[in-house]
């Protein structure tokens, strides 16, 4: 087994299980390895292709097959397949002999009526192809829902959209519950805070379980968790709605981002500034472009290059950095900045992480980071 450990002992171990523990994965001299909050290696490896842990494993190649290996660094999984997904609910999808399988984290298959095609689970549900119909499998390998629907999005919190029909959608929940009849020929992504649909003409929110249009709006987004307003356009501009169809705040900005932390970045005449939910300006249209607000109260600005302000508008955070949401497409919406109190950053020295202080983590910058992610 190439790998190499970094004081690992059981009491580690037994506090890593228990509370569970962030690691990213980090590649340095064309080698994986996966460092703590700390800053410093967890786990170093000999291994040139690796992905970051889920469910307590990470997928590793060695030679030309591939396997999983535990937060110790052992084969958990032995090398054998060709390719491999990321473990999602204590399944992970394999190809071994031209086949396709789901196994679980001890390696063991498990038992399902194959479907045409083989689709990743999240939230506990995997959606299920069988012919020109598509269904649902739960992680017990049986069906919730029959292959009934013409199409179904990915999860998102538990919820999907689907079509019937040529052009009719609607929301479904993991149980194959529908929530929102399939009578729209569009759908936003579901939120606790909202969801926006097209019916006709008109485009709208649903609130209280009917759909409320909204005269003259041209284009919405989806809700985000932070917030209950989300942005709309009018015309050229933009401005945001609330979750019961109302203009909050008129059209007239150039462009914007989401609320979050009660403040949304806004761009007039190329600057963008920041807003509260009331549309008072807090911060003054000055930078070349700017994020939302983390939960640490700090946002990304950028003039040349990126740093970070308080909700004052202070800058606490030199503007020398370049910025990324990593490979963040498995979580919609990803948050660039500052997530549980440390940002992914760039210099000429390469990737690394800093904390709200502006203090790099650790002693060395990488070739390349990935966000922290729970191993669990």
């Amino acid at each position: 087994m190439k790998t190499k450990y970094l004081a690992l002992i059981a009491l580690a171990l037994s506090s890593f299980y228990s509370h569970g523990q962030e690691l990213a994965l980090v590649i340095d001299d064309g080698k994986v390895g996966y460092i703590d909050t700390s800053g410093q290696y967890a786990l170093q490896t000999d291994f040139e292709k690796a992905a970051s842990f889920s469910n307590g494993l990470a997928a590793a190649k060695e030679g030309k097959k591939w396997g999983f290996i535990d937060i110790t660094g052992n084969w958990a999984i032995e090398p054998q397949y060709d390719k491999v997904k990321a473990f999602n609910t204590g399944l992970a999808l394999v190809l071994k002999d031209d086949q396709w399988n789901y196994i679980q984290t001890s390696g063991e298959i498990l038992e399902v009526d194959p479907p045409d095609k083989y689709l990743d689970f999240k939230d506990g549900v995997a959606i299920y192809r069988k012919g020109e119909k598509i269904g649902l499998l739960g992680s017990d390998g049986k069906l919730i829902l029959e292959p009934t629907y013409d199409e179904i999005k990915k999860f998102w919190d538990g919820h999907a959209k689907f079509r019937k029909g040529e052009d009719n959608w609607g929301l479904l929940n993991y149980k194959g519950e529908v929530i929102i009849p399939a009578e729209y020929e569009k759908i936003g992504a579901y939120n606790k805070n909202g969801v926006w649909g097209k019916k006709g003409n008109d485009l709208g929110v649903f609130s209280d379980g009917k759909f409320t249009a909204i005269p003259g709006i041209d284009k919405i987004w989806d809700f985000r968790s932070s917030s209950t307003l989300t942005y709309a356009k009018k015309g050229d501009k933009v401005g945001f709605v609330d979750n019961k169809g109302n203009w909050v705040i008129e059209p007239s900005f150039d462009a914007v981002r989401a609320f979050s932390n009660g403040m949304a970045p806004v761009r007039r005449d190329k600057k963008w500034g920041y807003i509260n939910e009331k549309g008072e300006q807090v911060i003054d249209f000055q930078y070349k472009d700017a994020e939302t607000f983390s939960a640490d109260g700090l946002a990304p600005v950028k003039e040349k290059m990126w740093g970070f302000v308080d909700k004052s508008g202070k800058l606490v955070i030199p503007m020398e950095y370049d910025i990324s949401a990593g490979f963040s497409f498995l979580q919609k919406n990803a948050q660039k900045g500052f997530n549980n109190g440390i940002a992914r950053v760039k210099t000429k020295k390469g990737w690394g992480f800093i904390n709200t202080k502006g203090e790099v983590l650790g002693d060395k910058w990488h070739k390349n980071a990935e966000n922290f992610a729970d191993v669990n």
